[in-house]
């Protein structure tokens, strides 16, 4: 049973069924199993190292599983520190803020509202996927004596409020310069209706010449006015239209959890989070100049090109926060922008956040004399597939069948999928991934001109299997 409710980075299900009340005591033990011993292997001896905090979203199955959690950890040797409804990123800032054990927050993120799981970190926020952790984890929860369910709590469990100090880190990011910035945010009925308005303030008001249109911050019932996703594009039809009507700066939609966001320029288009990351390149080389950037292997061709004419190191990464924030702490990165909307920040232990890229993006547009849509401009000279997901079953024998394929043709990688790489030779690349949890394969291409665009994909297509439509 446990096994269907731990996926590839983290611990998600349809509660009650399959993740049950049980499960989360069983979780919240192995966690503090692994998460103690991950602590003692480092050589980390201080008192704060058995200490495991837990925080939860707003969803109305959350205080339950919130209460078995600690209990299971409580029960696997841990103390608990509860620092209560908190959006992911403000876990991450507590880790290290306290220098404790790791943490785990109760939330599905951007899933519907039947929905619910655990994201769990270890020590300096560092993240715990299947291969770093995850595994451990679902053994440990596998193997717990039954008995000890309901058993009195070994370790001690307290509240800890830790909003003033996240509120002063978040906004160390944000400078305004004394210019004026309206924004629209859309807080999609999740964690960023708690968040913004006790960082940032409900219209703006903890950050000198910002105003904020509040959208969807009503967290309460549990319930969404749409899918808390903002990758998908009608999700964010309401934001473009009171971007356009209150004549904003730029318009922001958060997930679920507030780890991700996705930016709507003045004139109510959606910018691509790669395009945003390109943007945003010379003002981290700004800062640290000839440092790394990391960025996934399915963002647009610009982002290098832009890294090395600012003078940084172009880090090409896998999709996922585990190997991103991987990535960040080998290289050194000052910054990195995945796909998905999850940004990286040096200055944030390695960790993504959404209110910082938000807090980074007013910080950029208070110093440039133009508008969003003409710092984006440029960065959008290539064509893009976007994501095109086939059915198909023999997943491997397809990616073979695309190496030999293009055997010869520019360069072939096998980073994350396969990525084939025609671009200086003929003007297009490709990267081909396996779904983790479907018979799917999913395909992004690049090429410099429409025509050539199509050409790619059409050519591409037929080894990847039937199409699924939209």
């Amino acid at each position: 049973m446990l096994g269907r409710v731990f996926k590839a980075y983290d611990i998600r299900g349809v509660y009650p069924d399959p993740l049950t009340d049980q499960m989360a005591w069983q979780i919240g033990y192995g966690c503090s199993r692994f998460l103690l011993a991950d602590a003692e292997g480092a050589g980390q001896t201080t008192p704060m190292m058995k200490n495991v905090l837990v925080g939860r979203d707003m969803r109305t199955s959350s205080p339950t599983l919130n209460a078995k959690l600690i209990a299971g950890l409580t029960n696997g040797g841990a103390s608990v520190i509860d620092i209560g409804l908190v959006d992911t990123p403000m876990m991450y800032f507590a880790i290290n803020h306290l220098d404790c054990a790791g943490g785990v927050v109760v939330t599905a993120s951007h899933n519907p509202p039947q929905y619910n799981g655990f994201k769990v970190s270890k020590r300096q926020a560092k993240p715990v996927g299947e291969t770093s952790g995850l595994a451990e984890v679902r053994k440990q929860a596998a193997m717990v004596d039954r008995t000890l369910i309901g058993a009195d709590t070994a370790g001690r469990v307290e509240q800890r409020d830790f909003w003033d100090a996240y509120r002063k880190h978040v906004l160390k990011h944000c400078d305004l310069g004394g210019k004026k910035i309206k924004i629209v945010i859309d807080a999609s009925n999740g964690m960023a209706g708690t968040m913004i308005p006790k960082v940032f303030g409900t219209k703006g008001e903890n950050v000198e010449g910002l105003t904020i249109v509040p959208m969807n911050f009503d967290n309460t019932s549990g319930e969404f006015v749409h899918e808390p996703n903002p990758l998908v594009a009608s999700n964010l039809e309401s934001l473009q239209a009171a971007v356009m009507k209150e004549k904003a700066d730029f318009g922001v939609c958060y997930d679920g959890d507030a780890d991700r966001c996705v930016i709507v320029d003045e004139l109510g288009e959606i910018v691509g989070c790669d395009h945003l990351t390109a943007m945003l390149v010379p003002f981290f080389l700004g800062d640290r100049p000839g440092s790394s950037i990391v960025y996934d292997l399915r963002s647009t061709m610009a982002v290098p090109e832009e890294i090395i004419k600012a003078g940084g190191k172009p880090i090409r990464g896998k999709v996922g926060h585990v190997f991103m924030k991987q990535e960040m702490a080998e290289h050194r990165c000052s910054f990195g922008g995945e796909l998905s909307g999850h940004f990286y920040f040096r200055s944030n232990f390695n960790a993504d956040s959404g209110a910082i890229a938000m807090a980074t993006v007013l910080s950029v547009v208070a110093v440039s004399p133009t508008s969003v849509s003409k710092m984006i401009a440029p960065m959008k000279r290539y064509c893009q597939s976007g994501e095109i997901n086939f059915e198909i079953e023999d997943k491997d024998q397809a990616l073979a069948e695309i190496r030999e394929h293009y055997m010869g043709r520019g360069s072939i990688d096998d980073l994350d999928g396969v990525t084939v790489d025609c671009f200086e030779t003929e003007g297009w690349w490709a990267n081909i991934r396996k779904s983790n949890t479907e018979p799917l394969l999913r395909l992004n291409a690049e090429a410099r001109n429409p025509e050539l665009l199509a050409r790619v994909t059409e050519e591409i297509s037929p080894l990847l299997g039937v199409l699924v439509e939209h």
